[in-house]
């Protein structure tokens, strides 16, 4: 039989691979975290119908003459560029702008996917779309432990945020230099103690002939002022509480002296959380604070197209894919994390129709190989009648 025929057969094989691989482009034009994949061709192996022959003394040499015998497919590429951002305002949907995976753990298989909506359960565990358990580290006294190994990722619903004792406040302002001798300026700090409960610590300015006095009722500190400014740090200690007054001023007309902050709190529930562009989940509590709770993790593989795809826009690692480094985003050049945002596909519609239509005309051209072949053949039997 001909070889051409052959040939065309391998070109038609090789060409609905192509039209195969393009479709599903296509068709995940809007999937988020999809990959498009592109076919590459080779040539099979070449008969050889006349050998080669080295240079002779009376004879020059020749070239081999060899017929190729069709196209194969070498392999199929995954292009990880980056796609466009698309924003959605929830929370929970990341994207990971730079190179890395969302590491998720579905059954007691580690996969890996740019997929990053995501979503908390009934249990309070972060989860994709169809249920694989997003892995992290989880938060240990507000601090993140990423040399230690990833596990699922919990938003703990009724957490609290512990009181702490107030042990030092601030007081800044003006104290005015004008005032009557006597005169007097009280201000409040409200304080905790250690199990978060409130009281009121009453400080009460006196105008001296020499500057102001402050007391607690116990216990008495003068402040003295040289053209407005303070002579030298001062503070007063009530109740275990160190009053730090080193930024008040003494110059004319403003009463503005005002407490400015402590750092005692009271008890407080988890009332919201955010996601920051480490992967930190950051809760925010009744009472002000704001705590670490866990963190999300991301990896980085030598060869990521050497990954095999598991479906869902999941991966998992291969052999030629090499070991999985793990790290935190934004650390050992992996990159940062968007919240509220998806990575969309990074698919362009316009190569793939190209890619569409040079693969048409690839399988029209082999299947013309073929007829063309035929009607060799048709011509070799209608030699004999």
């Amino acid at each position: 039989m001909l070889r051409s025929l052959y040939a065309g057969i391998s070109g038609l094989r090789s060409h609905q691979t192509m039209l195969d691989v393009t479709g599903n482009n296509i068709a995940n034009v809007n999937t988020v975290g999809f990959k498009a994949g592109s076919v590459q061709f080779q040539d099979t192996l070449s008969q050889i119908v006349q050998n080669s022959r080295t240079p002779q003394a009376d004879a020059g040499g020749t070239n081999a003459a060899q017929v190729g015998l069709g196209t194969q497919v070498a392999g199929i590429r995954t292009n990880f560029t980056q796609g466009s951002r698309q924003a959605t305002g929830v929370a929970t949907d990341l994207m990971v702008a730079g190179d890395g995976f969302f590491v998720v753990r579905n059954g007691a298989e580690s996969l890996y996917t740019r997929n990053g909506a995501f979503s908390f359960d009934a249990s309070g565990r972060m989860v994709t779309v169809d249920g694989a358990l997003v892995q992290g580290w989880t938060a240990a006294n507000g601090a993140i432990n990423t040399g230690a190994p990833v596990g699922d990722i919990s938003l703990p619903v009724g957490a609290t945020s512990p009181a702490r004792a107030t042990a030092t406040a601030s007081v800044t302002g003006n104290l005015p230099s004008d005032a009557a001798a006597g005169e007097q300026l009280v201000r409040d700090i409200t304080v905790y103690d250690g199990q978060g409960a409130a009281r009121q610590l009453a400080l009460t300015f006196t105008r001296t002939a020499g500057g102001w006095d402050v007391t607690d009722g116990t216990a008495t500190t003068p402040l003295a002022f040289v053209d407005g400014r303070p002579t030298g740090a001062a503070s007063i200690v009530s109740g275990g509480v160190t009053v730090d007054l080193s930024a008040v001023t003494g110059f004319a007309d403003l009463r503005t002296v005002a407490v400015t902050g402590q750092d005692g709190r009271a008890p407080g529930s988890l009332v919201s959380y955010t996601i920051s562009a480490d992967g930190s989940l950051v809760g925010s509590f009744s009472n002000g604070a704001s705590d670490v709770l866990a963190q999300v993790a991301l990896a980085s593989f030598d060869n990521p197209e050497g990954l095999e795809k598991a479906g869902s826009s999941q991966y998992r690692a291969a052999a030629n894919s090499g070991a999985p480094l793990v790290g935190a985003p934004g650390a050992d050049g992996l990159g940062e994390l968007v919240s509220g945002s998806l990575e969309m596909s990074n698919v362009d519609l316009s190569q793939e129709f190209t890619n569409l239509i040079v693969a048409q005309r690839g399988f029209q051209a082999n299947a013309r190989i073929i007829t063309t072949s035929d009607e060799v053949l048709q011509e070799l039997t209608n030699l004999k009648r």
